[in-house]
């Protein structure tokens, strides 16, 4: 008797994990935080052309995520249209989308193309997209939001 109800346990506990790993959220966040862009400013990428901290005093829920900012005006700039600001494919690695899968959008290797912010999983990644950003948008573009599912 021990033996099954342990072994229903370990099922229990090993299908309840299956839904976190099933479908990605549309919106990318770190794996123990609700953050998007990793606590980053979405709206610093463009205002100033870096990538900034966003502080917990500037915060604002949005598309199931917790967005930060550095200032009350790239807040109140997010919260008049955050579709301009967010990055793209929900801030995924947006060469991965183009590979047909997700990775992690770092924070650090972004880019601003056609006022569209797009993050890249590192520094080797974002090299290999800055060769043909046109054609990686073009092929992300035809996957997303599938890829979620996958």
């Amino acid at each position: 008797m021990m033996k099954r109800m342990a072994a229903a346990l370990a099922c229990g506990v090993f299908f309840l994990g299956i839904p976190a790993y099933a479908e990605s959220p549309e919106i990318y966040t770190g794996r123990f935080n609700n953050l998007a862009v990793g606590g980053y400013d979405a709206v610093a990428y463009f205002a100033e052309e870096a990538a900034v901290k966003g502080v917990k005093d500037y915060s604002y829920d949005f598309n199931g995520a917790t967005w930060r900012f550095s200032s009350e005006e790239n807040l109140e700039k997010f919260k008049a249209d955050p579709e301009s600001y967010a990055p793209q494919y929900g801030g995924y690695c947006a060469w991965a989308v183009s590979q047909g899968y997700t990775a992690p959008g770092n924070p650090e290797n972004w880019s601003v193309r056609g006022d569209k912010l797009y993050l890249n999983y590192n520094d080797k990644v974002q090299s290999d997209w800055l060769k043909d950003p046109d054609g990686f948008i073009k092929k992300a573009d035809a996957n997303w939001p599938g890829v979620l599912s996958k």
